[in-house]
């Protein structure tokens, strides 16, 4: 399973695992809104009963409604009825707000014979009604001679119960769904950003295949050149040989960037003395530094610089260095490469009297394709990955990488790779 597919599965399991959460927490919710709701309206219930069981002006108009005596009010039947269904319903739903309770209900006045005196205009009939019968007991009961019972009925009471927790419902549907929209666009912007990536790599690849080619062409050149033995052209000969093979060896190390981030074991690492290959280094430099008229310095202090390397990389990394130490310096060049052993470590300096860097820049210069802009380096050409390759190959030899530098003050990149412990002893 790709390591896509098994994110894919990951983000759903987290979205259902966390909808399904919720879920519970909203059953929870429900729960307790129903509970809410039975003691507020048992609270209701309690005083309506109480207050129902004394003579008040309006047991007055309902005792008259059930037991059909109009002769105390110049209405007919029919109007104290309706007077008192109206009195009666403006009352109950009076109390049941006085106890937070604020969904439609109906009501009924009726005997145990379920003989209906008094109902309001509209009456639930649903079996799924939640239904409160208060059982009257004081003046009404008195008036009628019968037994009466004051049923309260309530429909859609989830609906309602929904109602009370908005609260809490609504904001985390919001949230989950924006969790959701921010999860799927870093993956999409993820998925992006890769396929930029090796686009881009893609096209660094075929760019240097195509470089492959003419510094072939040249090494054969340089080779016919050789077998001619002109003895004052050998020592040019030579160079531009080395220097060929260089650049061979740096198409290489593009090609084989992209290999080296994805894969960390990539290098191929064995003890080895590095202090002769510094010595080659440093020779082809100082040859290169005469051709070119600038001063150029090497220093290596001891012997036996003995680390767990793959001498091609470490090779291309110094190299680079040196490199990069004549690209940015100006009139009056000198590069120096110092090297020695501090304690358990391998350090190995490149220094220039160049431009410098603007401290701001010292953490970002490592970064890939990161170009300083600045000054007179808009004429220096390159594409941000020479330095970014050396802290590559670097931490990949669990060393580290500085940089000491101020403007207009050069530069110099400091390389520390672990030594064998006890090599030799």
């Amino acid at each position: 399973m790709s390591k896509k597919h098994l994110y894919i599965i990951l983000f759903i399991v987290a979205i259902v695992g966390l909808s399904f959460i919720q879920y519970q927490y909203f059953r929870i919710g429900l729960n307790l809104a129903g509970v809410q709701f039975n003691q507020n309206m048992g609270d209701a219930v309690k005083e309506i009963k109480e207050e129902l069981s004394q003579k008040n002006e309006l047991t007055f108009l309902v005792g008259s409604a059930i037991t059909k005596e109009a002769s105390n009010f110049k209405l007919s039947l029919d109007s104290v009825q309706d007077a008192a269904e109206y009195f009666l319903d403006d009352y109950l739903k009076e109390k049941l707000l006085q106890h937070g309770i604020k969904t439609s209900y109906s009501f009924s006045i009726y005997k145990n014979d379920s003989i209906s005196y008094l109902q309001s205009k509209s009456i639930f009939e649903d079996e799924k009604l939640l239904k409160y019968p208060i059982g009257l007991e004081g003046y009404l009961p008195d008036v009628s001679g019968e037994k009466l019972t004051l049923e309260l009925r309530f429909q859609n009471v989830n609906r309602y119960f929904l109602s009370q927790l908005n609260g809490l419902t609504i904001p985390s549907i919001v949230f989950l769904i924006i969790i959701i929209v921010v999860i799927i666009w870093v993956y999409r912007s993820f998925y992006l950003q890769k396929n930029l990536i090796t686009s881009t790599n893609e096209f660094i690849n075929n760019l240097t295949h195509e470089l492959k080619t003419p510094v072939f062409s040249i090494g054969v050149a340089t080779k016919i050149l050789e077998e001619k033995d002109h003895q004052d052209e050998r020592e040019l000969v030579s160079l531009i040989r080395k220097q060929v093979d260089r650049l061979k060896g740096q198409i290489d190390k593009v090609l084989e960037l992209g290999i080296i981030e994805k894969k960390k074991d990539f290098i191929k690492r064995k003890e080895v003395d590095l202090h002769p290959i510094l010595q080659d280094l440093a020779l082809d430099f100082k040859q290169l530094s005469e051709l070119e008229n600038f001063d150029f310095n090497s220093e290596l202090q001891g012997e036996g610089y003995w680390v767990l390397a793959d001498i091609y990389h470490v090779e291309n990394a110094v190299n680079g260095l040196l490199e990069n130490a004549k690209k940015y310096s100006k009139d009056n060049m000198l590069i120096k490469l110092l090297a020695y052993k501090q304690g358990k470590v391998l350090v190995i300096e490149v220094s220039d009297n160049g431009i410098g860097i603007d401290s701001q820049n010292h953490h970002k210069i490592f970064e890939k394709y990161f170009r300083i802009t600045d000054g007179d380096l808009h004429n220096v050409k390159g594409y941000g990955l020479g330095l970014n390759y050396v802290k590559r190959i670097v931490h990949l030899h669990k060393g580290k990488i500085e940089v000491k530098s101020d403007m207009n003050q050069g530069s110099t990149f400091i390389m520390k790779i672990p030594l064998i412990k006890n090599h030799g002893k």
